[in-house]
């Protein structure tokens, strides 16, 4: 039953929410207004937390997928107390705010998944639940032991990742996953009836999850803590609950309409809710003893922390091995030495493909760096993300660390991001024109500074007879055009392990481009790389007797193409220098002196990539570039036709030093 305090203060998250969009004048009131009793319920009687540490590792998670209805979650962030105040709520939208317009992990104390872009809270989700199910069950329900709890609108379920996700979570019997779906009939547009007759019951019991209609309990505290517990107990799958709400409610004239959606009520408006609702004509309105109620609320399991603590600290006496794996899992960290167990190749050893080098540098690593957790779209063996040895996760065994995504990229980047909140340090592969299937995980990957590795093979059109469906030009400018993102290039196997020292001890994504074909182990990766790669850029061959005429720069497969256009250009009297450019954000983030040693200025510098030449006029005079698509036929032939030869380089560049003499003739 609820109590006169508690509907008291499930009004006053109705209020905040309508006062924080109205003097904004931007916003989604109505769904926080509808759903107020559900996140009172979440919060105050079903939910393991400590506001006091939000970070609690053994916690409940909190992921509002419907990210436009924030002011749900910061009425509560503030309530509970976790660290926003009433004038944060003040501040809803505006800039320097700690309350923007929708959810920024790391940005909001309380906020665990960045949400928006309807269908990534939902994806994120089943990634969080993922890892609880995969740490749980490979450390023991001691130390990992928590519910993932969710909220989902019907924009969530139209768009096509929730189906990806939706599918995963099912066959992988995430069972501590339980979202509520707010079935309110609304979208921005009118009635969902115009564009939506799904059956998102039949949906997803298709997908394997415990689906419960829940009916008309929006506003019965006690209906939906039954119904969230009963869920909870669930041992064999997901669960859906559908509930029926009323967008708005109880505004007289925008319950159930869209304009109570995307739009502030009005005071006129606000103030009828106000008076239905019993409460005084102010605004923000927060009485001490509801403030005193959720901040009880929020310190609840204060208790439960610190016998978690004490089982913490119990696993590090019996068991000193796993518990320094857990902590290098939640750190995202390798254990103590992991860098020595870096491959290292020689000059003149075998060609190999640098996805293939990246399965042996993984291999290598795999037992010192327990975090890591990855595979495939389907494409595990593929794109080198099939480490040798390791177990693979299946609907019966969460504990082995090799996951099998299937043909879902989207849902497996959005995963991805909720394997890297949760204490692992995932790595996903897929050939790299698919990157355009994940690009919205990918970018809040980048917004949110997960520590996702994203392996995307196949980057030319080296990779051949695929043809030019499969072979990306514009890509990796579109991927170094993204904030935050971490773009490497590796040359060959030792700049593959150098790239990969780098995206562990880093922080944040990486986007790791890697070769379908073989290319050959370079003379210099060996001593420079490990140096070389974390700078960006260096110079991997010197120019001839101090004197300088030609910079070549290369990146990944193209570098040993830029040493072989050297010797040609060498042995014309030339002096030429190779510059390896495996990372633009590295190298971007060097001194201005460090900078200018590479790529000294007035000195004619050629780029060579087998991608679109946008962007590299920031560092050459002129580039060989592809700025049309690709062809089908062996890679060899492609590269070939496309002028990717020592000869034509050698030409190309050879032409750019004439024009750049004459016109220093001239001038």
């Amino acid at each position: 039953m609820t109590s006169q305090l508690e509907q008291r203060a499930i009004n006053v998250i109705r209020g905040l929410a309508m006062d924080a969009v109205e003097r904004a004048n931007s916003g989604h009131p109505g769904t926080p207004m509808a759903l107020a009793p559900l996140a009172h319920v979440l919060f105050t009687r079903i939910m393991k937390y400590d506001a006091s540490e939000p970070d609690w590792p053994d916690r409940d998670r909190f992921v509002l997928s419907a990210g436009h209805a924030s002011m749900l979650l910061y009425s509560m962030l503030y309530l509970c107390g976790f660290g926003l105040e009433l004038d944060d709520l003040r501040e809803f939208r505006q800039f320097g705010s700690r309350t923007p317009g929708h959810p920024e992990r790391n940005h909001t104390p309380g906020v665990e998944v960045t949400t928006g872009p309807l269908g990534q809270g939902f994806a994120n989700a089943v990634g969080i639940a993922l890892a609880e199910k995969h740490l749980r069950e490979r450390f023991g329900i001691d130390v990992i032991d928590h519910h993932v709890f969710g909220i989902c609108s019907d924009g969530d379920l139209m768009e096509g990742i929730s189906h990806e996700a939706a599918s995963f979570a099912g066959h992988f019997k995430l069972n501590r996953l339980v979202f509520v779906y707010d079935d309110n009939h609304i979208t921005i547009d009118g009635r969902t009836e115009l564009t939506l007759t799904d059956d998102a019951v039949k949906r997803f019991e298709g997908y394997n999850w415990n689906v419960v209609r829940c009916g008309e309990i929006a506003n019965d505290v006690d209906a939906l803590e039954a119904a969230l517990r009963d869920a909870m107990t669930v041992d064999d799958r997901p669960t859906l609950l559908v509930l029926r709400s009323h967008i708005g409610w109880p505004a007289p004239n925008l319950t159930d309409s869209e304009k109570a959606h995307g739009n502030a009520l009005g005071a006129k408006e606000i103030a009828a809710v106000k008076d239905i609702l019993e409460m005084p004509q102010e605004e923000f309105w927060v009485p001490d003893d509801v403030l005193e109620f959720y901040r009880a609320a929020g310190t609840r399991s204060g208790g439960a922390r610190q016998e978690w603590l004490h089982r913490r600290e119990t696993l590090g006496v019996h068991e000193a091995q796993k518990a320094e794996e857990f902590d290098a899992c939640l750190q995202g960290r390798g254990l103590a030495g992991w860098q020595d167990k870096l491959p290292v190749w020689s000059a003149g050893s075998d060609a190999s493909a640098t996805r293939v080098a990246s399965q042996e540098v993984l291999s290598s690593i795999f037992d010192l760096v327990p975090g890591l957790v990855g595979g495939g779209a389907d494409l595990t063996g593929n794109t080198g993300t099939k480490v040798k040895g390791a177990r693979t996760i299946d609907d019966a065994d969460a504990s082995g660390r090799i996951v099998p995504f299937g043909v879902r990229e989207h849902a497996m980047g959005g995963i991805a991001n909720g394997l890297a909140m949760s204490g692992t340090l995932p790595f996903v592969g897929t050939f790299f024109v698919f990157s355009d299937y994940m690009r919205g995980a990918v970018r809040l990957a980048a917004l949110s500074r997960t520590k996702v590795a994203f392996v995307w093979s196949h980057d030319s059109v080296g990779l051949g007879e695929d043809g030019p469906t499969h072979q990306p030009i514009e890509q990796i400018a579109a991927m170094r055009a993204m904030p935050q993102m971490r773009v490497l290039r590796p040359a060959d196997p030792n700049e593959v392990a150098a790239t990969w020292r780098v995206h562990i001890e880093g922080d944040g994504p990486s986007a790791i481009l890697l070769t379908r074909q073989n290319v050959p182990v370079l003379a210099g990766t060996a001593e420079r790389a490990p140096q070389g790669v974390p700078r960006g850029a260096y110079v991997l061959a010197d120019e001839a007797n101090d004197v300088l005429d030609l910079v070549l720069i290369g990146t990944g497969s193209e570098v040993s193409i830029c040493v072989g256009a050297r010797d040609i250009l060498a042995a014309e009297g030339l002096g030429v220098r190779v510059v390896s450019m495996p990372c633009w954000d590295l190298f971007e983030a060097q001194d201005a002196a460090y900078r200018a040693e590479v790529l000294p200025a007035g000195v004619a510098t050629f780029a060579v990539e087998a991608a679109a030449s946008f962007g590299w006029d920031r560092y050459a005079d002129d580039s060989l570039s592809i700025d049309h698509f690709g062809a089908s036929a062996p890679g060899k032939v492609v590269l070939e036709k496309f002028g990717y030869t020592p000869e034509n380089v050698a030409q190309r560049a050879r032409e750019l030093y004439a024009r750049r003499r004459d016109q220093e003739a001239s001038s």
